[in-house]
């Protein structure tokens, strides 16, 4: 059986199980739709937040990163789990206790403000649509390689799936779907990984094969030979600034992140949402200690099937044409010698890969079994879908609860809430699916920005909300609004973005930060606009800090405050 008919078989049986279990955990009403109606089991709920947070950037394109960058790729591993742990550490255990549906609604009420709590809905917006954009291409990759159609195509049956998780199941569904989704796209990682493993080294845990086989000296033995840069060198690729910013905008974006904060809302008491944390950091460990040694085997995988190898016998190999029909892989014999050559130098480099395809690929560059590359890619659709469902929510929820109802129609009954709420995610799916079609970057690179616009937008207003009495409306609003507009610009700047027109960047970097890092820049910003508006502003009524205090205190958890 061929790889295109298992591939669509495992793809089938997995839709159809979350199809399922999405009508099965329909939401029937606002608290369902928005939190799953706050009865999420822990362990469940932590699975669920794993496979929110573990992205098609996370199956797709981490590996695929590290592969390509060496020991500067462990940015991504260092910023996404360190942030994860500040995260769940610093900011939702409290966010838990304040009881809330939304993060702008968190800022709306914590800053008695509903300018504050506008504008923190606009910047959920720009984190979700720029995050789901990387996840949409991510799907269109999938579906390119597996399905025979191009990625534009691709992307388009993605976002017909999504629509239909998100608007039936709402918050509820979506939860249970990606406890699913976890097992699927765990399970997928994995399987490849270890049976790669023991083909190359003889070790069948991936982590101990990277770090007691002598795997690494041959791959980096390997590079030089084809003109590449030591593979365990740090900062060939990166300067040691930007490794630190781009570490520091991946960790302070987490604790941000909109769709990921709302999962703590999901569960009965603050003990659960320290426990559900718990969880997730261990659900998230097993793919992110596995990413590293993936990357080293598919980079060692690559080189070693493809470099000097005769053009005609690579011609005639099935994985290559398959993926040199999606435009992915490209092969070119320019010095016309009979085989291609890896280079690192641009103008005689033969071989050209895109960053997204290693983790999809290596199944089948290391000669596994269908069912494995099948299973691959049925997980990474999963990852893609899971956390893209999770953003749709998030920007349909800053609309229909944030400004809809709580600044427009105060008066909106349910009925109304949800259709608000379900047409908005319609028409989030087709913006998510138009940047989808024309990224900025690869998956990896797209999500990293979001991370960015989040490190400046949100994470400052959350935390000074939280942990500084005297923080007002003014300085949040102020801090939230030059923090994002500062770094959306600079964003657009610095990448080429389609629908200006631009195919290259205006600026190639700021102070020597690349785009990438440049959210940090921006967070300070929102801290000292922030901080500086608020203390030149009358301080917050006494009402409003004696909140902040009871937030603080670690005991047990209270019910939602407010109408909802």
């Amino acid at each position: 059986m061929s790889v295109e008919i298992l591939t669509l078989i495992f793809v089938m049986i997995t839709f159809g199980i979350y199809a399922y279990i999405g009508w099965w955990a329909k939401a029937v009403d606002t608290k369902s739709f928005y939190v799953a109606g706050n009865d999420i089991p822990t362990i469940a709920n932590g699975a669920a937040i794993a496979a929110d947070w573990m992205s098609a950037a996370s199956f797709i394109s981490m590996a695929g990163l590290i592969a390509f960058l060496g020991y500067d790729g462990t940015v991504y591993l260092m910023g996404w789990t360190g942030g994860y742990v500040l995260l769940a550490l610093l900011l939702a255990p409290y966010l838990r206790k304040f009881g809330r549906f939304t993060v702008p609604d968190f800022i709306g009420d914590r800053f008695y403000s509903n300018k504050a709590r506008a504008v923190a809905a606009i910047a959920t917006i720009f984190v979700s649509l720029t995050y789901v954009a990387g996840q949409m291409r991510g799907v269109g990759i999938v579906f390119s390689r597996y399905l025979g159609v191009n990625i534009e195509l691709g992307v388009v049956i993605g976002m017909g799936l999504i629509m239909f998780f998100a608007v039936i199941g709402g918050m509820k569904g979506i939860t249970w779907t990606q406890v699913a989704q976890f097992v699927i796209l765990i399970v997928a990682f994995i399987v490849p990984a270890v049976a790669i493993s023991l083909k190359l080294t003889g070790i069948p845990v991936p982590q101990f094969a990277m770090t007691f086989s002598d795997i690494a000296v041959k791959l980096g033995e390997a590079q030089i030979e084809a003109g590449l840069k030591e593979y365990i060198l740090p900062f060939q690729n990166m300067s040691k600034l930007n490794v630190f910013m781009m570490t520091m905008a991946l960790m302070v974006g987490t604790a941000g992140l909109p769709h990921v904060i709302t999962r703590f809302y999901t569960v009965k008491t603050v003990k659960s949402a320290r426990w559900s944390a718990v969880w997730a950091l261990l659900f998230i460990s097993i793919l992110y200690t596995t990413a590293p040694a993936l990357g080293m085997f598919s980079q060692y995988n690559i080189i070693d099937t493809i470099h000097n190898s005769p053009v005609e016998e690579m011609d005639q190999v099935e994985w290559v044409g398959k993926w040199e029909s999606t435009g992915l892989l490209t092969l070119d014999d320019k010095n016309s010698d009979g085989s291609y050559q890896v280079s690192g130098i641009k103008d005689e480099n033969e071989v050209g890969i895109d960053k997204d395809i290693i983790v999809l690929s290596t199944p089948e560059v290391a000669g596994l079994s269908p069912v494995i590359i099948a299973l691959v890619a049925a997980g990474g659709l999963a990852a893609a879908l899971s956390t893209a469902a999770g953003l749709l929510l998030a920007m349909s929820s800053a609309v229909s609860h944030d400004l809809y109802y709580k600044i427009f129609n105060r008066n909106a009954t349910e009925k109304q809430r949800l259709r608000v709420a379900r047409i908005m995610i319609f028409v989030s799916v087709l913006a998510a699916g138009y940047f989808g079609i024309n990224p900025p970057g690869f998956v990896g690179e797209v999500v990293a920005l979001a991370f960015g616009i989040a490190a400046a937008s949100l994470f400052p207003a959350i935390f000074l909300g939280i942990f500084d009495k005297r923080h007002n409306r003014e300085g949040a609003t102020a801090g939230i609004i030059t923090g994002l507009s500062f770094t959306v610009i600079m964003l657009v700047l610095m990448k080429s973005v389609p629908i200006l027109g631009t195919e290259t960047p205006i600026i190639e970097s700021f102070l020597g930060i690349d785009a990438t890092g440049i959210g940090i820049i921006g967070m300070i910003i929102h801290f000292v606009v922030g901080f500086t508006v608020s203390r030149s502003t009358s301080e917050p009524p006494a009402e409003i800090q004696e909140m902040i205090e009871s937030i603080r205190i670690p005991k047990g958890s209270q019910a939602p405050q407010g109408d909802h």
